[in-house]
Order: structure tokens, then C-alpha cells, then sequence
């Protein structure tokens, strides 16, 4: 499994000091330490030292390859994430209100920040305010710790991560969690959200969070990522309008959604990929691309029983039983030079946390 790499952001608050010349952090809150190691310098900072009683909680979210199905129901758009054993760690610390009075979260990122780390950070950011606001706390300090390995704009799902993570944290950490729907309907107000949010596979409206369902366990799957590098833009391609492109899909989209419930029910692996090899072709008409047509070529020969992709990223995924998995990675490293390769276990249990502490 790839190394873990973090994005550089920070949330100074009331009594934050900025990281020094040498890239140390500042000043950090008093009590209890998180329960994830503070790692290198860089590592994304929120804290200030205040000298109040502080809780903390940790939350893992799960990366994905893309969707098993994506499309519309009822003219709804709506997915199921493919959830990986590849996790992104979220980390919040909050300190008891100051007696002398609420102070506000005023998030700037810092100015060596990358692009891509600055647009994290500001949806964390966001994040974080609207769960503090949905339970209209105002706590005197707040210390965030996100460990998030997965690459950005590509369907591994690191923005979901980031936002469903910081508000699962914050709401644990002040002792009053968020149930699944509640944060679902907080963080498609950040963005687009994947299904990964929720504790299992579940059918989700991912843009405004209108109706959720949830499905039955995985039979045992892998999946074989091929990452070509590359991004898309998701908040650019969710604006667009596939209105029409959707509309011509519908009854496509209801097989592939139908399929894929039905193999889940009789544990059959085989339906589940066939659904999503049938989601994958079908996207095709919204977002083309040369690789799931090489894919949709090759995956027999391969051993695979099928793929999933990235309906608004780069990846393709080969599906397979994960007694087959090393073979038929084998076989698409050479038959896919150049395009990075990643085997990783599909799962069903998804969102973890640590309970919080003082």
C-alpha cells in the first residue's frame, strides 16, 4: 500500500501561533494529545493554547475506485461508492468554551500551501463551520489533524474523506455525534458527497443528500486500480448540466442500479460486477475516456469479472475475487505500462472512530 502523505492546512483560531521559519508548528492547546501521532512537519494544524479542558476524537474514512453504479433514478442523480481498504484519518480537538465569550473560526491557509492543498483545506474548512453551527457550538479552541494519503481528482474520494471525517469528528468530539444523514446533509453542502460518509454500501442522492438507502453487504471483491494520473474537476463536472445525457440513460441506469442490489442480496459477485461494468459503459456518453475502453476490452482476458470506474475521475477499476487479485495485477501491469497500479480489498464496513476523549 502506497505511504501516507498529508496536505499542509491550517485553521488558526484565537490563540494560534503560525508555524515557524523552519516549518514547525505553533503553540498547540493544552490537554488531551489526539490519539494519532503528530508525524512530520506540515501536517495539516488547528489549535491555539488556551488553557481549557479539551476532547478528541479520530475518525477513518475509506477511500474509494470510483463508483459501483452511478447514474439517475427518478430523475435523482445517485451512487454507490466502491470503498477500499485505503483509509483517510481525521483527528479534532476541541476546548471548552471561554467564559468570557464565543469566538469565531477564521480559517486562512497558509501561504505556501499548495493549490490543490489550499481548495482541501478550505472544504475541511467549511466543513468544520457547519458542524459547529449544527450544534451551535462555540468552542474556545479547535485543533484538527488530517492524515489523508489519497490522491486528489482522480475518484479516490479524499475530498469526502476530508469533509465527512472533520464533521464526524467534530461532532464526537463534542459529545454530540452525527448519525450518518445528518452528515450527509451537511456535507453536500460542501460539495458533492461519495457514499463512503455512510457505515455501509448505500444507494445515495450525492449532490443533495434527498434520499439515502441502505443495501446489503459485499460478497468477498478486489479490485485492481488503474490510475492514470490526471485530474478532473468535480465541482466543475456536478455543475454541469447531463440533465439530457441522464434523461437518455434512465432505464440504463435503472438496470445497472437494480443489478447491482440484486447481487448484493444473493452474494453474487459475479451480478455485482456485471452491474458496474454496465454503469461504467454506460457513462461513456457523459465522461469518455480511452481507458475504460481498453478496460472494457481486456478484463476478461485478464481474469477479472468485470470493472467500476471513476464517474467524475480519472481511475478504472478491475474487479475480481480476491483469490484472483495478484494475477490478474500481474497481467494488467503488463498489458497497461505507464498506468500505476494498485490491488486493494473491497469493504463493507466503512466510517470508524475512536471515542472521544478528555
Amino acid at each position: 500500500m502506497p505511504s501516507s502523505a498529508c496536505d499542509p492546512c491550517s485553521f488558526p483560531i484565537r490563540g494560534w501561533a503560525p508555524a515557524a521559519a523552519d516549518g514547525s508548528p505553533g503553540r498547540r492547546p493544552v490537554g488531551r494529545r489526539p490519539a494519532v501521532a503528530d508525524g512530520p512537519p506540515g501536517l495539516p494544524i488547528l489549535g491555539g493554547d488556551v488553557g481549557h479542558e479539551a476532547r478528541c476524537a479520530t475518525v477513518r474514512l475509506p477511500g474509494t475506485c470510483g463508483e459501483w453504479v452511478q447514474g439517475a433514478l427518478d430523475g435523482i442523480p445517485c451512487l454507490v461508492s466502491c470503498a477500499v481498504d485505503w483509509w483517510a484519518e481525521v483527528t479534532a480537538t476541541v476546548a471548552a468554551p471561554d467564559p468570557v465569550g464565543a469566538h469565531g473560526v477564521r480559517p486562512r491557509p497558509r501561504a505556501a500551501a499548495r493549490d490543490a492543498s489550499a481548495r482541501a483545506w478550505a472544504k475541511a474548512a467549511a466543513a468544520l463551520r457547519l458542524a459547529l453551527a449544527a450544534r451551535d457550538a462555540s468552542p474556545a479552541d479547535v485543533r484538527l489533524l488530517i492524515r489523508n494519503p489519497l490522491p486528489r481528482s482522480r475518484g479516490y474520494a479524499s475530498s469526502t474523506a476530508d469533509v465527512a471525517g472533520t464533521i464526524y469528528a467534530v461532532g464526537a468530539a463534542l459529545g454530540r455525534p452525527f448519525a450518518p444523514e445528518e452528515a450527509a446533509r451537511l456535507a453536500v453542502q460542501v460539495e458533492p458527497s461519495d457514499s463512503t460518509l455512510f457505515p455501509g454500501p448505500t444507494l445515495f442522492a450525492h449532490r443533495d443528500a434527498s434520499f439515502y438507502r441502505p443495501l446489503p453487504p459485499l460478497p468477498p471483491l478486489a479490485v485492481v486500480i488503474l490510475d492514470p494520473g490526471g485530474a478532473v474537476d468535480t465541482l466543475a463536472f456536478n455543475a454541469a448540466d447531463h440533465t439530457a445525457a441522464l434523461r437518455k440513460l434512465a432505464a440504463g441506469h435503472r438496470d445497472a442500479f437494480a443489478a447491482f442490489e440484486a447481487g448484493l442480496a444473493a452474494g453474487d459477485p459475479v451480478e455485482a460486477a456485471r452491474a458496474a461494468t454496465l454503469s461504467a459503459r454506460l457513462h461513456q456518453a457523459i465522461l469518455p475516456d480511452d481507458l475504460v475502453d481498453a478496460a472494457l476490452a481486456a478484463y476478461a482476458d485478464l481474469g477479472a469479472l468485470g470493472i467500476c470506474r471513476a464517474h467524475s475521475g480519472t481511475l478504472v477499476g478491475l474487479i475480481c475475487r480476491p483469490e484472483t487479485a495478484d494475477e490478474v495485477a500481474r497481467r494488467a501491469a503488463a498489458r497497461f505500462p505507464g498506468t500505476a497500479v494498485r490491488m486493494h480489498r473491497c469493504i463493507t464496513c466503512q466510517a470508524l472512530w475512536e471515542a472521544p476523549g478528555a
